[in-house]
């Protein structure tokens, strides 16, 4: 109850607000010296992307038949480094709710914070004023829509956790953007509301299928749902690259003559590391380096518009080689990292630990599946999981229904998917810092990129905060 009244009480607080009454610390930048202001301002957040990930993908995505080891997409406009702490009061490692507020607002705040100040005021979004300044925005993530980076740049909540509420938000608090792609099925179409049909009644267009980006109606508004939660995994999904599919229709829609604001979030990076799964990660990291390549292409065409990547923080401790190796004559080093089998890896680790736990597959036909070979020894560590999972299952299912209360349902290719991505760690040399299941986010600074116009105001080591501390004076706001 305490919960449900401090989530009615921002909300009404936003209903009274104008944009003058919004709680801000956000002071005109100093360093900013009447720079050539974008008309377009495009900013990206690779969650949970640490400099490990960026450093990865470049091993990942280098030509082995090659002696170089070529430049990645994201190389090439590296322009400095970003801390990441939140407010004093949750100590010195953000969660993704804290760090994109910093991002939004320009004001560090409690983790599990959407866009209030440890007071719980609302505060000011750059997404939000780039609104009030008669620009279009949105969103395009590969997370739900509701989840805490999007919710940070389009509502106000105390607690990430409040989905439905941020979900109602969108409607309740007025309508912020022209353009909303991502997941959230289960957060818009619900029992009790179903907030798709008050989109529609709102004149927005929706669609829920990758195909229907290529029939939209221009200079009409979208919303654009493709999952019932997140998205796929990119090894997963029917569009590996369904971000920079997203992103190419998302420009088309919101290009106007007075600009427009969009945030772009590689929402899953962070998962994968949350799940200490390299094989996703890499996938994640090649959709996002794509959206990026058509976003060169883009600013090419349209040199007025500033792209601006970061990372909230990063996640999992990832480590590129885990242990050292004795040297022989063909390897000539003892430290070793081999992202060989990551290359033509055909699915996520999550969705072949599905395929084994319902099938019984030989060894053969799982060498055929994951697209490298696992010896027999490593098969019949699969098959112990498998064993391993059918008994944690059969002894939940003779608990009560209140000895199940508080506990998660387990499934049967749990200890299948921790075996196997234990196995993709050893042959890659992949470590991870946590020594938990679920990676730990880290305290380490993240990198920036940035290219087209005003992007040299990103250069060098910065906070979080100033990123949207200079997003706002390109806005005009003083």
């Amino acid at each position: 109850m305490k919960r449900l009244l401090s989530t009615v009480c921002i909300t009404l607080a936003l209903g009274a607000c104008t944009s003058a009454e919004y709680s801000s610390d956000v002071s005109a930048d100093k360093s900013v010296s009447s720079p050539s202001t974008p008309k377009n301002i495009i900013m990206i957040v690779g969650d949970g992307m640490g400099p490990a990930y960026t450093t990865a993908y470049r091993y990942f995505n280098d030509d082995p038949t090659t002696l170089a080891i070529e430049q990645s997409v994201f190389d090439k406009h590296y322009v400095g480094s970003s801390s990441t702490y939140p407010a004093k009061v949750s100590g010195y490692i953000t969660d993704s709710a804290a760090a994109a507020t910093a991002l939004a607002t320009g004001v560090k705040t409690y983790n599990d914070a959407i866009s209030v100040d440890v007071t719980k005021k609302p505060l000011l979004t750059v997404l939000e004023w780039a609104k009030q300044q008669g620009k279009r925005t949105g969103v395009v993530v590969t997370s739900q829509i509701n989840h805490a980076t999007p919710a940070s740049y389009l509502s106000h909540n105390e607690n990430r956790n409040n989905y439905n509420a941020i979900a109602d938000s969108y409607i309740d608090n007025g309508i912020k953007a022209d353009v909303y792609f991502g997941g959230g099925w289960k957060y818009f179409i619900r029992e009790d509301r179903n907030l798709v049909n008050e989109f529609k009644a709102a004149g927005f267009q929706y669609i829920d299928d990758y195909k229907q980006l290529s029939t939209l109606t221009l200079d009409k508004p979208v919303l654009g749902l493709f999952g019932d939660s997140g998205l796929p995994w990119a090894l997963d999904d029917k569009e590996h690259h369904r971000l920079s599919l997203m992103t190419k229709a998302a420009t088309k829609q919101l290009n106007n003559s007075n600009g427009y604001f969009m945030l772009i979030e590689a929402s899953q990076i962070d998962w994968a590391g949350h799940g200490r799964d390299i094989g996703a990660a890499m996938a994640e990291m090649d959709d996002l380096a794509h959206t990026i390549a058509y976003l060169e292409e883009y600013v090419a065409n349209n040199p007025d518009t500033l792209v601006v990547l970061t990372a909230d923080h990063s996640t999992g401790g990832l480590s590129i080689g885990r242990k050292t190796a004795k040297s022989d004559k063909d390897i000539h080093s003892k430290y070793l990292w081999q992202p060989e089998i990551l290359r033509t890896l055909p699915l996520s680790p999550q969705a072949f630990a599905k395929t084994f736990a319902n099938n019984n597959l030989s060894l053969q036909q799982v060498n055929a599946t994951l697209n490298f070979e696992i010896s027999s020894e490593e098969m019949n560590l699969l098959l112990s999981a498998k064993q391993a999972g059918i008994k944690i299952v059969d002894a939940y299912q003779q608990l009560s229904e209140a000895q199940k209360q508080g506990k998660w349902a387990p499934r049967v290719e749990g200890p299948i998917l921790i075996t196997l991505k234990k196995m993709i760690d050893i042959k890659t040399n992949t470590g991870w810092g946590s020594i938990s299941h679920s990676g730990t986010h880290t305290a380490v600074d993240v990198p920036v990129y940035a290219f087209g116009k005003g992007s040299e105001l990103f250069k060098g080591q910065i906070d979080n905060t100033d990123i949207a501390k200079k997003i706002f004076t390109l806005l005009g706001k003083s």
